[in-house]
């Protein structure tokens, strides 16, 4: 995609400290980082959001994320505690940039950074049960 911050990183066109590359992905360091040692994992091929994948992009993806976040334990470069792994999809995922990327960030049992979840009402048996035959019928 032309204007595409991603895609210009992968071209070489902006600079990035780039961690791995292969046939399918590209691995570099976020300059915005939540905890030191935070990486992006994007396809070389552009794609907006998750929906857009074919399969074998996903499994190379993940594949790529086990690779680095071993390689992010092992090397000792950060004294991690635990790692997420995040994808933003879509605008209300709080996504900001439309090419679709992995977050690895290293995690510290006093950092600051919070995932937080408030639950709704939690759902009946029955509504779980409604909910998943409704995606099973697409799967």
């Amino acid at each position: 995609m032309e204007n595409c911050i991603f895609c210009k990183i992968i071209k070489g066109e902006i600079p990035s400290n780039k961690v791995y590359e292969d046939e399918h992905t590209y691995a570099f360091m976020d300059i915005n980082p939540i905890n030191p040692g935070h990486l992006l994992i994007v396809p070389k091929t552009h794609y907006t959001e998750i929906k857009d994948y074919d399969e074998e992009t996903g499994m190379y993806l993940f594949r790529t994320a086990i690779k680095i976040e071993k390689a992010l334990r092992k090397s000792g470069a950060v004294k991690l505690e635990g790692t997420n792994f995040l994808i933003a999809n879509g605008p209300a995922a709080g996504q900001e940039v439309f090419h679709s990327h992995l977050h690895i960030i290293p995690r510290y049992a006093d950092d600051s950074y919070k995932v937080r979840i408030e639950r709704k009402e939690k759902p009946t048996m029955e509504e779980l049960k409604q909910v998943a035959e409704e995606i099973k019928k697409n799967i």
